[in-house]
């Protein structure tokens, strides 16, 4: 087992141990190492008055963050046995930590929600700013409770005709690739534009020559075409921006409906 790691921001949250599941069968695909990190800043309020110092809320955070650590250590270990797995606690804040994981990651792995030195990660800054300065994938596992884990679904990859969609539409491909399942290719209609799909993928499908790749151009909005095909998608993959029918997916209103309602994990993919 080699390369570069997934990351998984732990925080204690149900939603950060889905995420450490999904990260550990992904390290499984593609014979890579799992890195936890919990990054973790002093509090000023919220805790009980019996720590009366500094010193003691230090020892009880850092015995904290140990403990989520151990937890995400044995859900990894029962996901995915044979993968390596690491881990790193640390007390600085959140955002800058899992972005400068991104530079030394094959992709960065958070939960959709969360509580601890992670908390509103997909909510708030945290996603926004990995989404934005984030030097590779960044995956938000997203796994509503009235839909049951589908890991054997398709990979969704949202398509625009900019250049820079080809980073997501590469990482689709290499995902699907891995986990043994087709690859849904969607682009929302854009006039005469749509036709163009084809040549877009034809290269990718020669490179992955045993994807089974299904094409859909259809005449509806990003938001509730992905939504739709997230229903029974194992993965939703878009660009961090583009033009054409995903234009500014990743800072506007797109990538917010996605980022709250996605119905599976949502992968964020910026240009190479």
């Amino acid at each position: 087992m080699s390369g570069l790691p997934v990351v998984v921001g732990v925080d204690g949250s149900s939603s950060a141990l889905a995420a450490v599941a999904w990260a550990a069968r992904a390290c499984m695909h593609h014979d890579a190492p799992l890195r936890l990190v919990h990054a973790y800043t002093l509090p000023t309020r919220g805790y009980p008055e019996v720590i009366s110092s500094a010193r003691d809320l230090r020892s009880a955070m850092y015995d904290q963050g140990r403990m989520w650590l151990s937890q995400a250590v044995a859900v990894a270990r029962a996901e995915a046995p044979d993968v390596s797995v690491e881990h790193d606690l640390r007390m600085e804040h959140p955002t800058p930590v899992l972005i400068a994981e991104s530079a030394r990651a094959r992709e960065v792995v958070v939960g959709s929600h969360g509580l601890g030195g992670f908390t509103g990660a997909l909510v708030g800054s945290t996603a926004v700013a990995l989404s934005i300065h984030g030097e590779c994938p960044v995956v938000v596992v997203r796994w509503p409770k009235e839909r049951a884990q589908q890991h054997d679904g398709p990979v969704v990859v949202g398509v625009d005709l900019s250049p820079e969609s080809d980073s997501a539409i590469g990482f689709a491909f290499e995902e699907a690739a891995a986990s043994g399942v087709p690859l849904v290719a969607a682009m929302a209609h854009v006039d005469e534009q749509s036709s163009l799909l084809n040549a877009r993928m034809s290269g990718w499908a020669e490179k992955y020559p045993d994807v089974a790749v299904d094409q859909l151009v259809v005449g509806e909005r990003p938001i509730p075409l992905l939504m739709d095909l997230g229903q029974r998608a194992g993965l939703l993959v878009v660009g961090s921006r583009g033009r054409g029918g995903f234009a500014g997916m990743l800072l506007g209103s797109t990538s917010q409906a996605l980022i709250y309602h996605a119905p599976c994990p949502v992968a964020v993919v910026r240009p190479a």
